[in-house]
Parts: C-alpha cells; structure tokens; sequence
C-alpha cells in the first residue's frame, strides 16, 4: 500500500506544449513568403513557329515584315524588299527609331499583325527580349500618361541568313 502511494506521488500530469518557437516562427515565415512571391512573376509570350500554313500564306501579296537583327544593326524590311537599315548607336540597338519605323508600317497595314524576327547566332538573349517587347508595343505619352499601342503581335522566330541589305 505504501509503495502505491509513492507510485501516485511522481505521477506528473501532461504538460502543455511550448509552440511560442513555432508560433515566432510563423510571424516572421509568413510575410516573408508574401513578399517574395511578388517577385516571381512568370511572364510568358507566345510564339508562333513557321509552319506549312505560313509557307503558302507568304505566297500572297501583302505585308511579309522581317525584322533582323545582326551585330551592327537592326534591319526591317517587307520580304524581298530592300530593308531600312538601323544603325546601332553608341549605347547598343536603335530600339526607338525601330519603334518609330514599326509604327509608320502600322499605319499603313493597321490590320497586319505578323512579324518574323531573325536573329544572328551571337545575339544576346536580352537584346532578343527587347527586340520583341518594341515589336509588339509601341509606347507613347497622350496627355501625360504612357500609353501602350499594339503593333505586331505575332512573332516567329528564326536565323538571320547570310549579310543582306548592307552595312552599317
């Protein structure tokens, strides 16, 4: 009888659980995840590749715009046409008077919206990216605003070939 009583004696009831750690932990994890996942936005552009159905729309009449760019310059031209050279300047690719061209070919073909971008192989990925974003909008200011015109949406992708239209 004395033995069960000092059994019962050291007994100890359930004791909580801390979760003070865990809940600090939380606070901070939280709002730190919030705020990263603003900035892993992932942008996607859409692309169209050649294919059969573009070979036989280029044997139509209209507008087949090439956009090149090579080392030393951006060229544009309707297929077969003899280009309008840009000139790099001294801080890299014309992406203005690129803009600029693009949107006087707009105004004629406002109902075009294809563009086939060909690129050297040494041309940087970053120079492609920013080639495209003035391909497809034109950015102006109207009444102190920026606004955003479409041109040429529709982009394929290919290797510039051989050294057409001249130097810079």
């Amino acid at each position: 009888m004395i033995g069960h009583r000092r059994r019962r004696r050291h007994v100890r009831p359930p004791e909580e659980m801390n979760i003070t750690a865990f809940m600090n932990l939380m606070v901070i994890l939280v709002p730190f995840l919030l705020i990263t996942a603003v900035f892993s936005r992932v942008a996607i552009l859409e692309l169209t590749l050649p294919s059969d159905a573009a070979a036989e729309q280029s044997l139509e009449p209209g507008l087949q715009l090439e956009i090149t760019v090579r080392g030393d310059r951006i060229e544009v031209a309707d297929s077969g046409a003899a280009p309008l050279v840009i000139p790099n300047t001294a801080s890299g690719y014309d992406l203005k008077t690129l803009s600029a061209a693009l949107r006087r070919v707009k105004e004629h073909f406002p109902e075009h919206t294809a563009a086939t971008l060909l690129m050297e192989q040494d041309i940087s990925y970053d120079t492609l990216v920013q080639v495209m974003d003035t391909v497809r909008v034109a950015r102006g200011v109207r009444a102190g605003a920026v606004v955003k015109a479409e041109l040429f949406p529709d982009i394929s992708i290919g290797d510039a070939t051989g050294e057409a239209g001249g130097g810079a």
